[in-house]
């Protein structure tokens, strides 16, 4: 965790320091483009760099809520010069400390599934061809940091848990102190198994489903040493925005 804090300070002086730079705006972002910007091992693909991303919340985006129903609007994104589609987490929440009557995406209960709610691994398999033949990209919203409490790892694996005693708990802020974050529960990467399983499940939508890389949630709550494996076997599939 100590790390973890170190590299998050690092990180907030190097973004006060480029701010900070006299030079004037437009020189700094011509710069940006002529130079290929470094991530961990390897560097973000030719198709990533500038490219305009998009957030998108199926359950939202549409009244339907489905995979589907988005799917109409991508020539219109598409004219509008989306390069990279973000897609919240589209797996199956959990049950379990739900919060609200809808609970949250990020209290995934399967990383390996499709949200029934949304629609079908079919209907995403078709909206991610869609995608493609459209020149666009696709990111899958990725929650590394822990799971819903119906997640199989809870019965199946507990020690990929972080416990306080003997009770697996929620999450803990990066100052120690406990998150309002009932709804899930927090993953221990002292566990080199559950590091092998969460690369694995991230290797599964790129390979199966040719998704195009990911968007992390709450990255700087996981160790630092997990993302350069885990990056460097993503990209030995295809090149992948991380």
């Amino acid at each position: 965790m100590q790390n973890v804090k170190i590299s998050f300070s690092f990180f907030i002086l190097l973004i006060f320091s480029i701010t900070s730079c006299d030079e004037p705006q437009q020189e700094i972002g011509n710069k940006k483009n002529k130079s290929e910007i470094q991530m961990n091992d390897g560097t973000l693909p030719d198709w990533a760099i500038n490219a305009n991303i998009y957030e998108v919340n199926i359950r939202q985006y549409t009244p339907e809520g489905t995979i589907n129903a988005f799917a109409k609007h991508l020539t219109r994104l598409k004219s509008m010069g989306v390069k990279i589609l973000w897609l919240m987490p589209v797996f199956p929440i959990s049950s379990t400390k739900r919060k609200g009557p809808l609970g949250s995406y990020y209290a995934v209960s399967d990383f390996r599934s499709v949200n029934p709610e949304f629609g079908t691994e079919n209907d995403l398999r078709n909206l991610i061809e869609e995608i493609h033949k459209l020149d666009m990209k696709v990111i899958f919203d990725w929650v590394p940091n822990h799971t819903g409490w119906d997640h199989v790892w809870i019965k199946e694996h507990p020690e990929w848990y972080t416990h306080v005693g003997d009770t697996i708990t929620h999450p803990y802020n990066l100052e120690g102190e406990p998150t309002d974050w009932y709804d899930v529960a927090d993953l221990n990467y002292d566990s080199k198994e559950l590091r092998k399983e969460m690369q694995s499940c991230m290797e599964f939508w790129v390979k199966e489903y040719d998704i195009d890389g990911y968007r992390c949630d709450m990255a700087f709550f996981v160790p630092d040493d997990f993302w350069p494996g885990t990056i460097s076997a993503l990209n030995k599939i295809k090149p992948v925005f991380m």
